[in-house]
């Protein structure tokens, strides 16, 4: 393979210089972390399972009119996608209490919220990514309120879709996170879904059995991330069913 120029490089995943201007190739590790990258392993697969679950949900969204930076997938751990401007926030909508708006709100884990609730963090990992507010955002310029109207329609749409997909093979989608970013044609900008969509990035919950099948079974040891990861993306169809969780599963093209 020839040599590539590395963008960037996070915790879950790599952006490297794309093939053609206005792209990126977006690699999948098999790194998990928690707690702001205070508990870290290398989970065997991880990164396979969350790039294909990811171009799952991303064509979805395309598909239903939901912009998103997805292009295609390019081999098991990478996705070719459009290079944009990162708005700095995680956009976080709940649908049930769990994480830390229990903490915060006193509420019990895995109550139904009375609507979906959507939530802004700046994204600063030396910050511990605080909760910010309409106010914050606005004052420190990192998105307007048109762009901020957008966004909450991008959310509760994405939610709309993930909910009903979820539903559909017995899970509970309790809350998820996305990235926006920003695309330009001439002086018009456009607002997309960026970053991933997976395990990684949502609570994802067995409606009859409570079973958590998202990133909670590693963060709090509740057995095999591979597994949890591997039983979603059989039910939706991503995964073989015979196929068993491994380094190297077997994939649905």
């Amino acid at each position: 393979m020839a040599r590539r120029t590395k963008i960037y490089e996070g915790k879950a995943k790599i952006l490297y210089e794309g093939p053609e201007p206005g792209t990126l190739v977006q690699y999948f590790k098999d790194d998990a972390t928690a707690f702001n990258a205070e508990k870290k392993d290398i989970i065997d697969g991880k990164g396979v399972l969350n790039n294909r679950l990811s171009e799952f949900f991303m064509n979805g969204l395309n598909e239903i009119g939901v912009p998103t930076h997805f292009l295609k997938r390019i081999n098991m751990r990478e996705q070719l996608i459009r290079n944009c401007e990162i708005i700095p926030l995680e956009v976080i909508v709940r649908n049930f209490a769990a994480g830390t708006i229990c903490k915060r709100l006193g509420l019990e884990e895995g109550m139904r919220l009375p609507r979906p609730i959507v939530e802004y963090c700046y994204k600063d990992d030396a910050l511990g990514d605080p909760l910010v507010t309409e106010e914050h955002i606005a004052a420190f310029g990192w998105a307007t309120q048109q762009d901020m109207d957008d966004i909450l329609s991008l959310a509760l749409r994405v939610n709309d879709f993930l909910s009903g997909l979820m539903l559909g093979v017995g899970i509970r989608l309790v809350d998820f996170k996305i990235e926006i970013g920003r695309v330009y044609d001439g002086d018009f900008q456009h607002l997309l879904v960026a970053d991933e969509i997976s395990p990684d990035s949502c609570r994802l919950w067995d409606i009859e059995t409570g079973q958590k099948l998202d990133k909670d079974v590693f963060r709090r040891d509740l057995g095999s991330l591979t597994d949890a990861y591997t039983e979603v993306a059989q039910r939706l169809g991503v995964l073989a069913k015979n196929s068993p969780a491994a380094s190297k599963p077997t994939l649905i093209s």
